[in-house]
């Protein structure tokens, strides 16, 4: 096929070409046109010698069965929630859960465990009979007061009203709220050392 069409131009260029050059003969001031070309002008390059790929069949078929397995496939993703990150904060080190670590205590003979009982029985005693001393005390205390206040409103409204007043020499307090100072505008504050640790989670 090749073949063939290159002998066809040739003849035709051939033609060309003849009566080019008896036009040119005649007149030599005739300038060549785009379609007077000579012979030698003219080359074949390499596709025009190249025979067509063959375009290979497609199944239909096969076309559908692939979309169809991407379509599952997309499916399948969509169902999967997102993976959520977990935080670390929130979770109980495995170490600490085991039941079976345990600090055990030290061993006591019999006569060491019963004289600590004893103390502890004779301290939670002590410490009944102060918070009952101080109750009382405090129950006289406001008796007293009581009985006083009464006395004192029959003698005079004024000094009974005066004395209902809180006092405030009887607990002198002082109080110093924090100095405002503006914060120093070239200060760097240290970062410290660390070794960081954090996982960095992909999906």
């Amino acid at each position: 096929m090749s073949l063939t069409l290159s002998r066809c131009l040739w003849r035709v260029f051939s033609q060309q070409t003849v009566q080019s050059r008896l036009i040119i003969g005649e007149n030599p001031h005739i300038m060549r046109g785009p379609l007077v070309v000579p012979m030698m002008e003219l080359k074949t390059s390499a596709p025009l010698r190249a025979e067509p790929k063959k375009k290979k069949k497609v199944d239909p078929r096969r076309e559908q069965m692939v979309r169809e397995r991407l379509k599952k496939k997309l499916k399948k993703l969509e169902k999967v929630p997102p993976e959520l990150i977990p935080i670390e904060d929130f979770i109980t080190p495995t170490k600490c859960l085991d039941e079976t670590r345990k600090r055990a205590g030290p061993d006591l003979s019999f006569e060491e465990s019963e004289s600590r009982a004893l103390l502890l029985k004779e301290w939670s005693r002590y410490k009944q009979q102060q918070h009952m001393a101080e109750v009382e005390a405090i129950e006289l205390a406001l008796e007293a007061q009581r009985e006083a206040l009464e006395e004192l409103k029959l003698e005079s409204e004024e000094l009974y009203q005066a004395a209902l007043k809180p006092d405030p020499h009887l607990f002198p307090f002082t109080h110093e709220g924090p100095a405002y100072t503006p914060p120093k505008s070239n200060y760097d504050a240290p970062d410290g050392k660390y070794n960081d640790i954090t996982k960095v989670y992909t999906q």
